[in-house]
Parts: C-alpha cells; structure tokens; sequence
C-alpha cells in the first residue's frame, strides 16, 4: 500500500464522519424539537431548538468536510488545477459556515464576544435541553406539595 492510498483512505473517512455528523446531528434536532414539544413548550420554541441544533450539527460536519478535502488534495500529486479547486471548495463551505453561524446567533462571528464552534453549539442545545427537561420533571412535583 503506497502513500497515497494511505491517505486517501483516510480522507474518505474523514469524509464518511462528516456526512454521519450531519444525518446524527439531524436526528439529534428532530428529538430535541419534539421533546421541546411534548414539553409544552410551543412550536416557535421546538422550531428553534430544531433550527439552532442542525444548523450546529451541519456546521461542525462542514468542518470535518473541509479537513477531508485538505488531507486528499495535500496528499495528492500537487498541481495547480488541484490547489484551485481545494480554494474554491473552501471558499464555498466557508461562507455557507458563515451564514449558517449567522442564521444560528442573529450576529456575524466576528461581532461575538464568544466565539463557539459546532460542536460547543451541540453541547449547549442538549444541556439546554436537559435542563429543560429537569424543570419540566420538577413542576409535578412541586405542585404536589
């Protein structure tokens, strides 16, 4: 096995995580807006947990996309045709990651105090989500008194 093969099978895997971070990340959206439905929390308050959650998730699986793309064209035979296209590529994920990063904070990234990536995005829509979850086990309860 030479060289390039190596490192093209590894591209393909990194290629392979990307788009099983986005179908995940698509599912983990979906559970959270119904849980935030079944809640009583509201459509506009499921419909943003949704909206936020993938849009995280296909943010963090852009990132891992772009590390695919520069793996397979570093390791291949260099040439002009193959950095131009690798530019282009990273241009296009890098303004649709923008705009998702817009879409999700109602800001532009560099007007953030506090820069996040997808991942911390991911983690903060499932504590947001669990301690939702907490309050709602805790009204019952509460009530009983």
């Amino acid at each position: 096995m030479d060289f390039e093969s190596v490192f093209t099978a590894v591209a393909i895997g990194f290629e392979v995580i990307g788009a099983v971070v986005m179908v995940a990340g698509f599912v983990f959206a979906v559970v959270l807006g119904i849980r935030s439905l079944l809640r009583g929390e509201g459509g506009h308050a499921a419909y943003t947990a949704l909206r936020t959650t993938l849009g995280a998730a296909i943010l963090l699986g852009l990132e891992v996309l772009v590390a695919a793309d520069l793996v397979r064209t570093i390791t291949s035979k260099p040439s002009l045709e193959d950095a131009l296209i690798l530019g282009i590529i990273v241009i296009i994920r890098t303004i649709l990651s923008i705009s998702i990063q817009i879409e999700i904070d109602g800001v532009a990234p560099w007007r953030r105090a506090l820069l996040t990536s997808g991942g911390q995005l991911l983690g903060q829509a499932a504590a947001k989500d669990r301690a939702a979850s907490a309050r709602a086990a805790a009204s019952p309860a509460e009530g009983a008194e």
